[in-house]
Order: structure tokens, then C-alpha cells, then sequence
């Protein structure tokens, strides 16, 4: 896989170039003559099929309307991103990107300038992502890595005045992770968006959970080999009017006792509004669908309901926000194609959802509605305490990063005694949609 992306500036498309990463570069309206805008790492991808999706004559699937003219529009937003990233110390490694050197193939400068507009260095080595270019383990880790930067700067870019705090850490069983952080800034109250590169034997716990969604995997003397890696990011705004975000894409490989190799991609991404408005729920729904849409058009609705029944308290009957896709154990047709989707929606994040912040950042409101703001971020937190599979993995995963795994939560929630909304009021509106999920794209 090689997603090469421009230099950061603004423009008024995203471009995907080759020879850098991670960036922006401005392009003209049409772009150029008998060419397609594509969002970050679609660049020369030539025909995709990818999930039960034809690819149209003469080339790959188009984006549809509403994914191209938000992604136009968020060209100029890492302009000015990296002066609000500030870059903790990272841990040496001898292969990490220098200046090209004569003894270096092109291929490897390439690696290195685009791991050089990442938030740190991949956690794999350097030299071993250069022996393995083609591994899915590669390929994904790049991604993430990509997706992560991306997000941030975009994140940054909006909020204006704190900066994101880049944490390295280490895994003593095997891999680590890296966490970026920003609290307290002027729009974002709380922002993370965390990779994790682990690999290792899988405890007891973890194995179990994995046998309760159907999967039989053959131990050895009580071991269970894995490799796996994700992006994952939960975004809490300020403003009661600016909607919570998740999103988490990852990828898992297990190797049972005769050696025999299981491989699934998981993921999803999804919006949780303080107050329902009807125009933020369709744009975010339409991006996702456009976006699955490239792949098959059966993939949404069917990953829109299973985030619907994901997403649900089950101690309260209603679902923790409005929804978006969500899917697990993603293991057919083939592991490029489940891949290509995956990028593809990782892709959509930031037009999804950076419009809608926007949008709200700066909507005026009431300490009635900050109360309600609070109330709801309760009901946050009793889902992914009690309910988020990813949340229940890492604190079972022998070597976790606690911190990293409970960056999810927001910094400030609340609980009162059989709090019930007025009827009619806008606070009830939303419960009614959580309580009743809608279709937001027919």
C-alpha cells in the first residue's frame, strides 16, 4: 500500500500526491483535465472492487457528491495544524527517518518522509515495516498511523489554542501505542486519538470474550498467539450544541496451535449529539454511507443497524447517541479488499464530522443545557464501562495501557436522582431518537 499524500497548505480539495504523506495540498476547483479529486490515499489506486462493489469502466469508484464537496471544503484546515501539536519525547531507534542517503533505495526514502508527517514513529521498526512492505500488519499499521496525524491536525486546526500532547509508550509483552491527547483547549474539552501496535499470547479473559462471539480458537498449553493494532478516538466539544464523536479501526490476527492463522478487520465510527439536529444527522450519515457505497451497496444499512444495536444501554433502553456504522470479525471476501474499505472510511472522519463542529463551536447556550450536556456524558461513560468490547479487551490484555484505554471517557459527567426532561422540550426529542433510531439518508 503506499498512500503519499501533498504538502500541508490550503487549497480547496484534498490531493493525494506521492513522494510525502500525511499533508495538504491546494489544487485548483477541477483539479486537472480528465482527472479525479480522491481523498488522502487513493492515489493511483487504479480499479477497486472492494467489497461486493464493481468498479465503473475505465477506472475506480467516484466518490459520491456529498464525500467530495465536504472534503473541498476541509482542504484548508491543517494549514496551520502542527503549530498546535506539540511532540513528546520519543524513543530513539537507529532506523528511524533521516535524510536520504545514497545507500538507501528510493522505496525507503519514500517510508521515511512519510513516516516523518506521523504524530511519532511507527511503533515497528523501521528496517522490519521495509522487509514486510506488502504484510497487512504493515499496511495497516501505516494507516493508522496516517489516520491518527490527519485527524489531529484537522482537530488542532479547529481549536486553536490547546495543544495535543503526543505520549510513546511501550508494551513489555510486546509492541506499544501511541496516544495523543488535548484537554482543555478553546472548542475541544477533551480530544484523544490513540494507535496501538500489541502483539503477544492472549490471556484467558481476552480468549473467552473472543469464544462468546462465536470464535473457536485452538490453544497451546493455555497460549494463544495474536498480533493486533487499531486507531481509536472519542472527541468531546465544549459547546452542548457540538456533537461527541467515536470512531475505532483495527485489525487482528490469531494463530492457533497447528499453526493455522485467523485474520478479521472491526471498526466503525459513529456521532453522539447532546441536542438532535436533523441537518448534522444527515450529513454524518450520507459521508459514512458515501463511503461504504464505494464498496457495496448493502454495506451501510446493514452496518448502520448493527451500530443501532451496538450502541445500546441496555440498563436504560436507549442508545447512546445517533448512530453511524459499526461492524466486527470482518474476514471476506479477501483481506485487501476488507482493507480498502476500512481505509475508506477511515478516510471519511474528518469530513463527517469536522463541518459539524464548525458548525457549533461558537452557538450560544444555556447552563440548562451544559446540565444536560453533563447528564448525557454520564450515560457515555456507562456504556463504555460496562458495555464497549474494546474498552472490556484492553482492561483483560495482560500489559494494557490503562490511561490510553480510559482516554474515552470525558473529563467531566454527571448523575442525578431520576432526572426525567420536560415533555415536548428538546431534551426529550433527543431520547425519543435514542430510544427509537431513524433513517437519516432515505
Amino acid at each position: 500500500m503506499a498512500l503519499h499524500l501533498g504538502r500541508l497548505s490550503a487549497g480547496s480539495c484534498w490531493r493525494a500526491a506521492r513522494g510525502c504523506c500525511g499533508e495538504l495540498r491546494a489544487w485548483s476547483p477541477r483539479c486537472a483535465a480528465g482527472r479525479i479529486c480522491r481523498p488522502p490515499g487513493t492515489a493511483g489506486a487504479g480499479r477497486c472492487r472492494g467489497l461486493g462493489h464493481r468498479a465503473t469502466e475505465g477506472g475506480g469508484p467516484r466518490l459520491g457528491t456529498s464525500l467530495t464537496a465536504a472534503l473541498a471544503g476541509l482542504a484548508g484546515l491543517a494549514a496551520a495544524a502542527f503549530g498546535h501539536v506539540e511532540r513528546a519525547g520519543m524513543v530513539p531507534k537507529s532506523s528511524g527517518a533521516r535524510s536520504p542517503s545514497p545507500g538507501r533505495s528510493e522505496e525507503e526514502d519514500a517510508l521515511a518522509r512519510r513516516c516523518s508527517c506521523f504524530m511519532a514513529m511507527p511503533v515497528t521498526d523501521l528496517r522490519e515495516l521495509r522487509r514486510r512492505p506488502g504484510d497487512m500488519k504493515t499496511k495497516m499499521e501505516l494507516l493508522i498511523l496516517e489516520t491518527q496525524a490527519q485527524v489531529c491536525q484537522a482537530l488542532a486546526q479547529v481549536d486553536g489554542g490547546a495543544r495535543f500532547s503526543v505520549d510513546r509508550w511501550e508494551r513489555k509483552e510486546g509492541g506499544g501505542g501511541i496516544s495523543c491527547v488535548l484537554q482543555d483547549g478553546h472548542v475541544f474539552e477533551k480530544a484523544g486519538v490513540s494507535i496501538s501496535v500489541v502483539h503477544g499470547n492472549l490471556s484467558e479473559e481476552a480468549a473467552k470474550q473472543m469464544r462468546s462471539r462465536g470464535k473457536i480458537l485452538k490453544t497451546k498449553d493455555g497460549k494463544l498467539p495474536f498480533s493486533a493494532m487499531g486507531v481509536s478516538s472519542v472527541i468531546h466539544p465544549k459547546n452542548p450544541h457540538a456533537p461527541t464523536i467515536h470512531f475505532n479501526y483495527r485489525y487482528f490476527e490469531v494463530e492457533e496451535a497447528d499453526g493455522d492463522k485467523h485474520w478479521w478487520f472491526g471498526g466503525g465510527c459513529d456521532l453522539t449529539p447532546t441536542y438532535l439536529n436533523q441537518e448534522d444527522a444527515v450529513h454524518f450519515h450520507r459521508t459514512l454511507k458515501e463511503a461504504c457505497d464505494q464498496h457495496g451497496p448493502d454495506l451501510y444499512p446493514k452496518f448502520k443497524k448493527w451500530c443501532d444495536d451496538y450502541f445500546f444501554i441496555a440498563h436504560r433502553g436507549e442508545r447512546r447517541g445517533i448512530g453511524g456504522i459499526f461492524f466486527d470479525d470482518l474476514d471476506s471476501p479477501s483481506k485487501e479488499e476488507v482493507f480498502r474499505f476500512v481505509q475508506s472510511c477511515a478516510q471519511a472522519v474528518v469530513p463527517s464530522y469536522i463541518p459539524l463542529v464548525q458548525k457549533h463551536c461558537d452557538d450560544s447556550f444555556t447552563p440548562q443545557e451544559k446540565l444536560w450536556q453533563q447528564l448525557r456524558r454520564g450515560r457515555y461513560v456507562e456504556f463504555n464501562l460496562l458495555y464497549d468490547r474494546g474498552t472490556k479487551f484492553g482492561l483483560f490484555t495482560p500489559g494494557s495501557r490503562i490511561e490510553s484505554i480510559l482516554m474515552s471517557l470525558p473529563l467531566t459527567a454527571r448523575w442525578e436522582y431520576m432526572h426525567s426532561p420536560p415533555e415536548n422540550s428538546k431534551e426529550a426529542e433527543i431520547l425519543e431518537v435514542l430510544r427509537h433510531p431513524r433513517d437519516w439518508v432515505h
